[in-house]
């Protein structure tokens, strides 16, 4: 059990036997009355989306998450295939947690998988990754005015708009959470 005012961003909370994670947590304080957090949370389930005023004394259920560090495999038509590093077991995520996850996994990168009730539930991707740009289409300097942009493909198949400077198998960092570019990668 946690206080409702100790409940911060990335708590999982247990709400009707559902694990949710808290992506957004806004603290406030009437001028009258009990102070309370307007929880924005994802079911960590089937991804829906939920908000909930909780007032600071109450007790609210956590749950008992586990991070399990993991090296990513494979995937097939079901499932994404990752190895646990301490133990080397394999772990099968199904691939309806999240479809979108195959534009950010590859192969022998590292990734933090939650797992609760030993199930996993959710993996953690890094807000910042580099990608090797797959599929770009040349533009001629003087094609358009100052900060144009082009889409183009990573190896992955994620689709990122970049500025048209950036070339066929240069690197590139991209902000996972908005897919936006950030910079050119030169390693």
């Amino acid at each position: 059990m946690i206080r409702g005012g100790d409940i911060v961003k990335g708590t999982v909370l247990l709400v009707k036997n559902t694990p949710y994670l808290v992506v957004n947590r806004e603290f406030v304080s009437p001028g009258k009355g009990t102070a309370f957090c307007r929880c924005k949370m994802k079911n960590l389930r089937d991804g829906s989306v939920l908000s909930q005023t909780i007032k600071t004394p109450d007790m609210v259920e956590d749950a008992e998450v586990e991070t399990v560090e993991a090296q990513y495999q494979y995937s097939d038509n079901d499932f994404y295939f990752f190895m646990n590093i301490e133990s080397f077991d394999t772990i099968q995520v199904p691939l309806d947690l999240n479809e979108n996850l195959k534009y950010y996994l590859k192969e022998g990168e590292e990734y933090s998988i939650v797992m609760w009730d030993e199930q996993p539930i959710d993996i953690k991707i890094p807000q910042k990754m580099i990608f090797t740009v797959a599929e770009s289409e040349n533009y001629v300097k003087g094609d358009t005015v100052s900060g144009a942009t082009k889409p183009i493909v990573t190896e992955t198949g994620l689709t990122v708009r970049v500025p048209l400077f950036i070339k066929q198998d240069e690197k590139i960092l991209v902000n996972t959470d908005t897919n936006d570019y950030l910079e050119r990668v030169n390693k």
